[in-house]
């Protein structure tokens, strides 16, 4: 029987090898291509933010305080009257992946 220990190389290579793979597989294949669509008039919808102030978070919407607040007339008429969403806001300018991807350039959730 081998031990252990002498098979973390190849589990730690194997590992690397399967992450890389698989990185460039979800890369280059259009698997999520339709994932995400574009916004109908979207220059007004992001001038419109910008008029707001939005800063970046996670927004949620039609908001509510409190699950008591969500049984409310009001809350449920914005509920069937649309739209309803999560909204992520970014900073501005280019994305920087390097950031996201260390542990200190992950948001917390105490930060959004």
């Amino acid at each position: 029987m081998v031990e252990l220990t002498a098979l973390w190389m190849p589990i730690l290579l194997s590992a690397v090898l399967v992450f890389v793979a698989s990185s460039i597989i979800h890369m280059a294949l259009p698997y999520h291509k339709s994932d995400y669509k574009e916004l109908p008039n979207e220059e007004k919808v992001l001038e419109a933010l910008r008029a707001l102030g939005v800063g970046p978070g996670t927004y949620h919407f039609p908001h509510c305080e409190s699950h008591k607040d969500m049984k409310t007339p009001e809350h449920i008429e914005k509920l069937n009257k649309g739209p309803i969403g999560l909204m992520t806001v970014m900073p501005s300018g280019p994305p920087n992946m390097g950031k996201y991807l260390t542990p200190a350039g992950r948001p917390t959730w105490a930060s959004i």
